[in-house]
C-alpha cells in the first residue's frame, strides 16, 4: 500500500461507525459512491474480521490488494 492509497482508504471510510466488520465497510465506501475500483478492491481484501478504527484498517490493507481485472 502506498501513501496514496492510505489517504484513498481513509477517505472511503469517512464517517464510517467503528468497530466494523470487513463487508460492512466495503458496503459502505460502496454506497457512498465516490470511492475508485482500487479502493474498493483494498477493502474487498482485508482480512476477514472486524476493525475497531480506521487506523486498524490501514495497517490491515494488504500492500498489494488483487486487481479488480483478476476477479
Amino acid at each position: 500500500m502506498t501513501d496514496r492509497d492510505d489517504i484513498r482508504v481513509r477517505k472511503a471510510l469517512q464517517g464510517a461507525d467503528f468497530p466494523a466488520a470487513r463487508n460492512d465497510l466495503v458496503a459502505y465506501a460502496t454506497d457512498r459512491g465516490e470511492v475508485d475500483e482500487r479502493t474498493l478492491a483494498a477493502l474487498a481484501d482485508l482480512p476477514e474480521g472486524t476493525y475497531g478504527s480506521v487506523d486498524e484498517v490501514v495497517d490491515a490493507v494488504p500492500h498489494r490488494p488483487g486487481s479488480v481485472a483478476d476477479r
